[in-house]
């Protein structure tokens, strides 16, 4: 008899309100294969400080709070992206589903591939996983892999495959000034997300500055030092072009 998985993680959060509906009990995994100049989640990269927890230990931890969560809560896994570790969240998601317990997955799809390897697990994946919290980092290609050492067609490929599969998703953009604020883009996004039937929100989260002191702890250089936070009026001309909340 296989022993199941054991998921890699660098952090819990137990009463998460801004990681899908409700109240969240939210795990954070190591690894990503994206380098985004403004990673919020550095020590997500290499996980020098992570542990290894099984899904029993994570459904144990989470029930303890489930009496804050209300008829929308539940738990959400996120990164770093989860994808790198799709064989733990199958066997996390689906304990979480045995006992009625809303799954959300936080994840840029960064890992994303039609490759059987993959595609047969994430497949599995969907039918445990209630909704995606899909994060588009920029919708030109050539932009997109400024901002993250890689290019969005597999991104942009598994929102699709999601639509077409009737799966919720949640839609999220971080705005950063000079970087993923370009109207053309926006406007780029949001014909993509009109063409799309099953996105039930759209966000727009201002870039801030946070997570300079987890870089500095770390002695890692951060990308975007001098970078400032998005003004007012960009945030609203963005949550205007793409209909966001």
């Amino acid at each position: 008899m296989s022993r199941s998985p054991l998921g890699r993680a660098f952090s819990i959060e137990t009463f998460g309100s801004v990681d899908g509906p409700g109240i969240r009990f939210v795990l954070f995994l190591t690894g990503c294969p994206f380098r985004c100049l403004y990673c919020h989640n550095p020590e997500s990269w290499e996980g020098k400080d992570s542990f290894l927890i099984s899904s029993q230990e994570v459904l144990t931890k989470a029930l303890r709070y489930k009496a804050y969560w209300g008829k929308e809560g539940g738990l959400t896994v996120s990164g770093g992206e989860p994808l790198t570790q799709i064989d733990f969240l199958i066997d996390l998601f689906s304990l979480f589903r045995k006992e009625g317990i809303s799954t959300c997955l936080d994840t840029s799809l960064a890992s994303f591939s039609f490759e059987e390897n993959f595609f047969g697990k994430f497949t599995r994946l969907m039918e445990v996983t209630d909704l995606f919290l899909v994060d588009i980092k920029e919708m030109d290609g050539k932009r997109h892999q400024v901002l993250t050492g890689r290019g969005n067609e597999n991104v942009l490929s598994g929102i699709r495959y999601l639509d077409e599969k009737g799966k919720r998703m949640w839609i999220r953009h971080v705005l950063v000034p000079g970087y993923t604020d370009f109207d053309e883009d926006l406007r780029a996004m949001r014909k993509f997300l009109d063409g799309l039937s099953h996105v039930e929100r759209i966000e727009v989260l201002p870039y801030h500055t946070l997570a300079i002191s987890k870089y500095e702890k770390l002695a890692l250089p951060y990308p975007l030092l001098g970078v400032p936070s998005p003004t007012k009026e960009r945030i609203d001309n963005a949550r205007k072009i793409l209909g966001a909340l």
